[in-house]
């Protein structure tokens, strides 16, 4: 299967690379496509341009992709200024397309950053519309709708987890592959003085301890039609 995350920005993958991951072992191809250049992501005294942010960013975006045996792509959206527009959705629609997507991964339809939750609903209406032949785009339509579940986001925000998958053989090697976001690790301990091990090992022991292993992702299932399936999808 092909298996894709799409997120706001370069690290957000955060709640769901163990699980790709696992899908890799399988056989599955990897997809990582994040929707803005993540500009606005590197905490610099004093602050680099755009275009030099985004250079980083992509490039670690890259570099992780590589090294999880799978490719990325990035539309290129002005980070921290994502909108739902006509150009945005028939980029998506063609890279949701380009990838041909058996299973999305996204971000949860509430959450703490405002461009999180324009990728939940540009993926919901992207992702219908990449499976039928109504837009005409440089690839084909999708065969049939591609099943999608949402990340748990970050804060105090209820989440209503309904699947779980162990990922404790997967764990470490996550977090290793997260570090690869260099600029972010950086800027989450100059921030808030953690950095991608704690922000991974706390929640995944936490969704682990609830399902019966160390470590666990979480996911809730896309409410859309379509996005359900009647099959299992996930390992």
């Amino acid at each position: 299967m092909k298996i894709v995350s799409i997120m706001a920005h370069q690290d957000d993958e955060m709640r769901c690379l163990g699980t790709m991951l696992k899908c890799r072992q399988r056989g599955d191809e990897l997809f990582f496509l994040t929707l803005t250049d993540g500009s606005s992501g590197v905490l610099q005294e004093p602050p680099l341009p755009r275009k030099a942010a985004a250079r980083i960013r992509t490039g670690e975006l890259k570099n992780m992709a590589r090294s999880a045996g799978g490719e990325c792509f990035c539309l290129g959206e002005r980070d921290a200024f994502l909108f739902d527009t006509p150009s945005v959705r028939m980029k998506l629609i063609e890279a949701i397309r380009k990838t041909e997507a058996d299973v999305i991964f996204t971000h949860y339809h509430e959450d703490y950053n405002e461009d999180h939750m324009a990728t939940h609903r540009l993926v919901r209406q992207a992702a219908m519309l990449a499976s039928l032949p109504l837009l005409p785009t440089a690839s084909p339509a999708l065969k049939s709708h591609p099943a999608i579940f949402c990340v748990e986001p970050h804060g105090p925000i209820p989440f209503p987890a309904t699947y779980f998958v162990d990922i404790t053989a997967f764990e470490l090697k996550k977090i290793q592959l997260l570090r690869l976001h260099q600029s972010q690790e950086a800027a989450m301990q100059k921030a808030f003085k953690t950095g991608f091990d704690q922000l991974c090992n706390r929640p995944d022991a936490y969704w682990g301890e609830k399902s019966g292993c160390a470590f666990a992702e979480a996911f809730v299932p896309m409410a859309a039609r379509g996005a359900i399936k009647p099959f299992p999808v996930l390992p």
